[in-house]
This record gives structure tokens, C-alpha cells and sequence, in this order.
């Protein structure tokens, strides 16, 4: 079993403030692309000339390029080279945003997706792995993961925001074309960063990166195909490849001497931590909140712009908690705060029910912004314990454990909101309905999880 590698002294080395930025920018970017069709869903099918299933593949293709890469990518960083493996996520995603922009048809348009995921897994897992490489635990490490977890927040509030003004002044696929121009001076920025990677490389596990990432990426597409059918002969292979190939995966590396992951940290307390406080996050959290603004639309008449400026109530109260995080007395243990920011998501959710078509947006205010509160505290403690639970030199394989169980959650999230909003029946009223159960379920969730982070202890 894999030993955690001694704190060292804490220092500020040179260099921090380009490995702080650029992490950040790049977790921007990621996110904003993560969010952004969301607000031109309606623009983009019609443009594609896509279907209601190839609709949900628009929305849904790029978390299955996320979940798949996360990890393999981290793994692979920590042993060739954090910057490198981040310069090349860069020019992926520049490559993969013009394939979008020029899509003809919604198979060019949900491939090009899917490779922006993988592209946007790139810097999400080495972004943190440099951060941890740069910043020694302390203060100044826990200022330097909140700022890089309420780039989460802030992403997910300025994605719909500007995809929506850019559909409004040049079509939808100028988003596309703007996150193709802002990776370029993202790649430039990376160059002044400091090299960083493993002392001791574990070489390529081929068996492990092809089984998980297959894995991964059969369950994914079995979650989000499922959502037109469960009982599709499509969906039922999917979900038997990847119990199959995970399966394949465990046996795999509990058989190899320096694994790609290495299963005895699920023995360790904060990294089953780290892993069940995302995977609630993305079932209980981001699961309802990337359905809000559909349920704004349809319930309340709001535009898509003004759906948009509401969510930005979460994600902007979210941004703000997650730099705020910090200043908590530093004897307050991280599996405690998650307990409480998911206390506080959950609340939020509670708070927001007994919606109606009657219903104005500042009904659902108050707990946006409860929510938000509980959302940025819980994103700076997963940062900090995705890359504090793992040995140092594997702190990007931490971040993409980490981000890998987020955006899986978020998967199954969105699957089960939208079926449990679109269930009682159709029109406003049927999806009022729906999303009061929705929310009240996601609470739920998000309470549970609570619990559990606050039953395990971390030492």
C-alpha cells in the first residue's frame, strides 16, 4: 500500500503565482465549456438539426470525455509531466472547440465534445496536481485549492451567461470559437510554469488506463443513452461492458506492483472521503442545478438569459464561500466542513420547493444562495483533500480520482432529474411537479452524504 509522503515545511517557492493563475484559468475555461450549452440547446439542435436523443447527447457527451479521462490522464501526468500533459490538454481542447464550431451534423458536433472532455479531464486533474506540487500544505496550500475550487462555481455561473450573449450576437457556435481563441493564451501562460511530476515513475499501466477509461466510458454512455429507454438492448450492453470491464479493472491492479491506482487508498479515511463527498456532490448537487434552468424556462416563462443571471445567484454565492474557505480556523477538520457545505446544499434544496406556475424567480433566491454558500465550502474541501489524501508525487491522479467520482455523480444526476421531473406529466405544471420531487430527493442525497463525511474521521 501506497505511503503518504511527509508534509513538508511550509514556503512560498517561486513561481506560485503563474501556478496558482493558470490552474485556476484553465478550471474557468473547463467549466464555462462544461456548462455553456445549456444555454443554446434549443439554437445548436436546431442548427444540427438534431433529434430529441441526439438532443441529450448535445447536452451529456462531454461528461462522458470528462469521466473517462480523469483519471488515466492524472496517473499519466504525475509520471511524464504535469506541464506537458496540461500544454497538450490545451491544444486538444483548441482543436476539439473548432471541430464543434464547423460541426455539420450533431455526429461531428457530440465526437468533437467528447474529445473536449477528454481535453478539459487534461486540466482539471494536472491543474491541481501543480498546485499541490507548488504549494506545501498549510495555509498557503488551502488558499490556493479554494481558489482553484470556486473556479468551479464561477465557471458554472459565466458558461450559460456568455454561451447565451454570444448565441444573441453571432449564433450559437461562437461560444465554440471563443473557447478555441481562449485556449491559445492558455497554452502560452502554461510555458512559464515549473515542470513537475513523480521521483519515482510508475511506468504505463496499458491494462489499467484501457480498462477504466472503457470502463468509465461505457457507463457513462449507458447512463446517458438510458435516459430515452432502460430497457434498450443498447443500454443493458453497455451497462454489462462496463461491469465487466471495471470488474477487469480491480482484478488488474490488484495484481500489479505499481498500479495506476492503487486500491489501498480506499482504505485510507480521507481519500474515501474525497471520493464519496464528489460522487454525492454530482448525485445530489449538480444533478438538480444543471436541470434549474430548463424548469425556469418552462415554469416560470424566463428567458434563457434570465435563467441563466438566476443560477448565477448559486454559482456567484458559490465562487465567493470557496475563496472565503480559508479563513476558517485551521483546527477545523475538512471532512467536517464538506459535512456542513452539504448541510447547507441541502438546505437550500428544501428551501426552494413548492414550486408552481404562479412561481417568480425570487421565489427560489434564498436557497440558491444557501446552496451556493454549502456548494463553495464543499468544493475548496474536496480540492483539499483530493490532492492532502494521496502522496504527494500522485497528486494529479488524486484530482482526477477525485473529479472522476464528481462528474460520474453528475451523470447519474442528471439522469435521475430528469426522469423523475419529466415522470408526472407534461405542460408547466407536470415539470413543476416533477422538479419539487427532484429537489426534495436531491436533498436527500446530499443529506446522507453529509452524514457519512461526518462519520468518517480523518485524522
Amino acid at each position: 500500500m501506497t505511503a503518504l509522503a511527509p508534509p513538508r515545511a511550509a514556503h512560498r517557492p517561486s513561481g506560485t503565482t503563474a501556478a496558482l493563475v493558470v490552474p485556476a484559468a484553465a478550471t474557468l475555461l473547463a467549466l464555462m465549456n462544461y456548462t455553456a450549452p445549456m444555454a443554446a440547446l434549443s439554437d445548436t439542435a436546431r442548427g444540427l438539426h438534431a433529434g430529441g436523443t441526439a438532443q441529450i447527447w448535445l447536452m451529456s457527451s462531454i461528461s462522458l470525455g470528462l469521466a473517462a479521462a480523469l483519471l488515466a490522464v492524472g496517473a499519466l501526468a504525475d509520471d511524464h509531466g504535469r506541464r506537458r500533459v496540461f500544454l497538450i490538454g490545451t491544444v486538444v481542447l483548441a482543436v476539439s472547440s473548432v471541430a464543434c464550431a464547423v460541426a455539420p451534423d450533431a455526429l461531428v458536433f457530440i465526437t468533437g465534445r467528447i474529445v473536449q472532455g477528454a481535453a478539459s479531464a487534461a486540466l482539471l486533474a494536472t491543474g491541481l496536481g501543480i498546485i499541490a506540487a507548488t504549494f506545501a500544505p498549510g495555509p498557503h496550500r488551502a488558499h490556493a485549492t479554494g481558489v482553484w475550487g470556486a473556479m468551479l462555481g464561477l465557471g458554472v455561473a459565466l458558461g450559460p451567461i456568455a454561451a447565451a450573449a454570444l448565441a444573441e450576437t453571432g449564433g450559437w457556435r461562437l461560444w465554440y470559437w471563443a473557447s478555441a481563441a481562449a485556449s491559445v493564451p492558455l497554452g502560452v501562460a502554461a510555458l512559464a510554469l515549473r515542470e513537475s511530476r513523480a521521483e519515482r515513475p510508475r511506468g504505463l499501466d496499458l491494462p489499467g488506463l484501457l480498462t477504466l477509461s472503457l470502463g468509465i466510458g461505457a457507463l457513462v454512455a449507458a447512463i446517458t443513452w438510458g435516459r430515452t429507454g432502460w430497457t434498450k438492448p443498447g443500454v443493458t450492453a453497455l451497462f454489462a461492458a462496463a461491469a465487466v470491464l471495471l470488474a477487469a479493472f480491480v482484478a488488474v491492479e490488484a495484481r500489479r506492483r505499481l498500479p495506476l491506482l492503487d486500491l489501498g487508498l480506499f482504505r485510507r479515511p480521507a481519500f474515501l472521503l474525497s471520493i464519496t463527498g464528489a460522487l454525492v456532490t454530482g448525485l445530489g448537487v449538480i444533478g438538480i442545478t444543471s436541470y434549474l434552468a430548463a424548469v425556469m424556462a418552462v415554469v416560470m416563462g424566463l428567458s434563457i438569459m434570465a435563467s441563466a443571471l438566476v443560477l448565477a445567484v448559486w454559482s456567484g454565492v458559490s465562487f465567493v464561500a470557496a475563496l472565503q474557505a480559508r479563513r476558517l480556523p485551521a483546527r477545523l477538520p475538512a471532512g467536517r466542513l464538506l459535512a456542513a457545505g452539504l448541510v447547507l446544499s441541502a438546505a437550500g434544496e428544501v428551501a426552494m420547493l413548492g414550486l408552481h406556475t404562479d412561481s417568480h424567480w425570487w421565489r427560489l433566491v434564498p436557497g440558491l444562495a444557501v446552496s451556493g454558500v454549502g456548494s463553495g465550502l464543499a468544493n475548496a474541501m474536496l480540492a483539499r483533500l483530493a490532492v492532502g489524501s494521496v502522496p504527494t508525487d500522485r497528486a494529479s491522479m488524486g484530482s482526477g480520482a477525485n473529479n472522476t467520482a464528481r462528474y460520474l455523480g453528475a451523470s447519474v444526476g442528471v439522469a435521475v432529474v430528469g426522469a423523475i421531473a419529466t415522470g408526472p406529466g407534461g405542460g408547466p405544471s407536470g415539470l413543476a411537479h416533477g422538479a419539487n420531487i427532484a429537489m426534495l430527493v436531491s436533498a436527500v442525497v446530499t443529506f446522507a452524504g453529509a452524514v457519512l463525511a461526518a462519520v468518517i474521521r480523518v485524522d
